[in-house]
């Protein structure tokens, strides 16, 4: 049976459009659709003088596998007229829309993998719809979809989100992050024994489920400069980092740590790990990029469906150029295919 890969447009003044239209021109071994306006990605590829047959869809369909050049669309009408480059708050709920159907979709299990170009967030917000990001909202349509389960009953927005962890992965390197959107002076109070716990627990299950990993090794960072330097920089890795990782070696899973994290990229030390915990999004994430910009992804773990994303943002200074690279879009869809097969593999 073929896969079912649907992208989402994202914002559509950013450059998703146009990476949408890039992606088609590529032979996938998949069923691909876009969710997003039809017209929208027809005059995009005008303006980018690619060719574009566009074949209208929904998910409970059957799909033909891609050929380049052709895309399916789930259609989702823009509000007003979008210019690139150029934020407009009425088409907040378009992009709001294209996420909620494409979690619906895959909580029906219609679809095997969403792969979802940038949104921006604070234009989302600017509407009056409270969004802190792709890895929160799935987390809590997933919450919602399982209360539905478990009660039988139609399930209020204030269900319990699933618990999810953000992990950014290229070429020889994943680091997955405690902690994700939290300005710097509140990040050393969300470390906590219990959050540090259940990420841990659940980065070592993703990787021996999602990427076929039997013993993962897993280096565990350190919050503060030199690891808090016994207790002279800082006192969380004496207080709840260390207990947490002994507590959880001691039940077999494979840690480091806690590391010193201005020694813990070098390049002798990357092979001996399957992934990294950060402490907060920006001690693991500049390594990472600047590693394998347009060439990693965001995988959010603990969904019960594949998300994978690109690893910019919305660009909108590149946007109606026809500059933009989609070599992180490629990588998500190529990643999200990887982590289907993991997944049907015996």
């Amino acid at each position: 049976m073929v896969s079912r890969v649907l992208v989402t447009t994202g914002e559509p003044a950013g450059i998703g459009p146009e990476l949408l239209v890039r992606l088609a021109q590529r032979q996938w071994p998949c069923a691909l659709a876009a969710i997003g306006d039809a017209d929208l990605l027809q005059q995009t590829a005008a303006r980018l003088q690619v060719p574009l047959q566009l074949q209208r869809t929904d998910s409970k369909v059957e799909w033909p596998v891609h050929q380049p050049g052709h895309l399916l669309c789930i259609p989702v009408p823009l509000t007003t007229a979008v210019v690139p480059g150029q934020l407009a708050v009425a088409n907040a709920p378009f992009v709001v829309a294209q996420l909620q159907q494409a979690a619906d979709a895959a909580l029906a299990g219609d679809i095997d993998a969403i792969v979802t170009n940038p949104v921006h967030k604070g234009i989302i917000n600017d509407s009056g719809l409270p969004f802190t990001g792709h890895t929160e909202f799935f987390a809590a349509c997933a919450g919602v979809a399982a209360a539905r389960r478990v009660t039988g009953a139609v399930a209020g927005a204030d269900a319990e989100p699933v618990p999810v962890l953000m992990l950014l992965a290229t070429e020889g390197l994943r680091v997955a992050l405690a902690t994700t959107h939290l300005p710097l002076r509140a990040v050393a109070d969300a470390i906590t024994a219990a959050r540090l716990r259940h990420v841990l627990q659940l980065l070592a299950r993703e990787l021996r489920q999602r990427f076929a990993l039997s013993a993962p090794r897993i280096a565990v960072l350190g919050l503060n400069p030199h690891a808090g330097e016994g207790g002279h920089l800082g006192d969380e890795e004496i207080r709840v980092i260390e207990p947490v990782i002994r507590e959880l070696q001691a039940q077999g899973l494979n840690l480091i740590g806690p590391l010193s994290a201005d020694t813990a990229f070098n390049a002798d030390k990357l092979p001996q790990f399957d992934a990294y915990l950060a402490m907060y999004h920006d001690q693991g994430l500049p390594v990472l990029k600047a590693r394998g910009f347009h060439r990693s992804v965001n995988i959010t773990l603990g969904l019960p469906f594949i998300r994978t994303s690109v690893d910019h943002g919305t660009a909108l200074d590149l946007a109606g150029r026809g500059v933009a690279d989609a070599g992180s879009l490629c990588y998500a869809t190529e990643v999200a295919l990887d982590l289907i097969a993991k997944r049907t593999t015996p």
